[in-house]
């Protein structure tokens, strides 16, 4: 389990986390989301053992990260870290046996990530002759050659393409069958939706929503209904509770306050003739975060 309790980080006056708190049991995925400069990153280090908390603590399995522990965690920093000048091979031997491993172990463990990832013939390139979509491969591959029991992950999918995206999705989620605890931040929001379960969003290191993703979303409130027929904007306008509607080439999407409007808005649906298309969904991700943490910048 990974405990942060109360944890606050000041550089000089610069509050740059504030009183955070939560909790990540195994086979836990969890998202810690926020703009930049929101403290995301100071929460990777401080959970790292690299920063010691300003107030508070963080622990792993009821203790401070350190030597001793070390081995069980995966890190991968939001820059690319990686050594240009050497092999992928020998990158990894040395990734590797800074986590007690032993050659054999890391060079078995290698044929398979090279593989899985589409780059088997890579292994004895140099880091500099690889394009920054394969880098990137590379240094995840760093963060989990050592089968984490916590892998840490910081922006893992920036510069990825849509397929490479989902592969690196499938390992994670692999990781998590296994009961692996996976921390991550990313600005990807479709991505974070589609396999987060529970996340933190930051801002200003203060934490301006939190909780099961699905509760998130519920909690919100506002919804959308998509609709795909012969309908007229300008009455769904004038329905109570509608504050916006959109008309798209396929389809017709009006923004509600809550679930209650929505019966509203199907009364006036039932009238229309060649409706294809009703569907009542909860507001995404995205919209949620532009609304919490756009209304938050305005007050600054």
């Amino acid at each position: 389990m990974l405990e942060v309790k109360n944890a606050r980080m000041l550089y000089g006056d610069l509050v740059a986390v504030d009183h955070l708190s939560f909790t990540i049991k195994p086979g836990d995925i969890f998202g810690l989301l926020g703009t930049n400069g929101a403290g995301k990153t100071t929460t990777f280090r401080m959970i790292m053992g690299l920063l010691e908390p300003t107030e508070g603590e963080v622990l792993y399995h009821g203790e401070h990260v350190g030597y001793h522990n070390v081995n069980d965690i995966g890190y991968m920093i939001e820059e690319r870290s990686l050594l240009t000048k050497i092999t992928v091979r020998e990158l990894m031997l040395y990734f590797g046996q800074l986590k007690d491993m032993q050659p054999k172990v890391i060079l078995e463990r290698l044929d398979y990530w090279l593989e899985r990832f589409g780059i088997p013939e890579y292994k004895n390139k140099k880091i500099k002759e690889l394009s920054k979509g394969n880098q990137q491969k590379i240094q995840f591959i760093s963060a989990i050659i050592n089968n984490p029991k916590l892998l840490v992950l910081d922006e893992p999918f920036s510069g990825l393409d849509p397929i490479n995206t989902e592969l690196f999705v499938n390992v994670i989620r692999d990781f998590q069958k296994q009961g692996a605890m996976v921390v991550f931040s990313s600005h990807q929001l479709d991505h974070v939706e589609s396999f987060c379960e529970e996340l933190i969003v930051l801002e200003k290191g203060k934490v301006i929503i939190e909780g099961r993703l699905d509760q998130v979303k519920k909690d919100f409130k506002k919804m959308s209904i998509k609709i795909i027929g012969d309908v007229d904007p300008q009455v769904l306008r004038k329905i109570p509770g509608v504050y916006q509607v959109i008309e798209n080439a396929d389809q017709t999407i009006v923004k509600i306050e809550n679930e209650d409007v929505s019966s509203l808005v199907f009364d006036y649906v039932k009238t229309c003739k060649n409706i294809l298309k009703y569907d009542v969904e909860r507001a995404s991700l995205s919209e949620i975060f532009i609304a919490k943490v756009g209304h938050n910048h305005e007050k600054v």
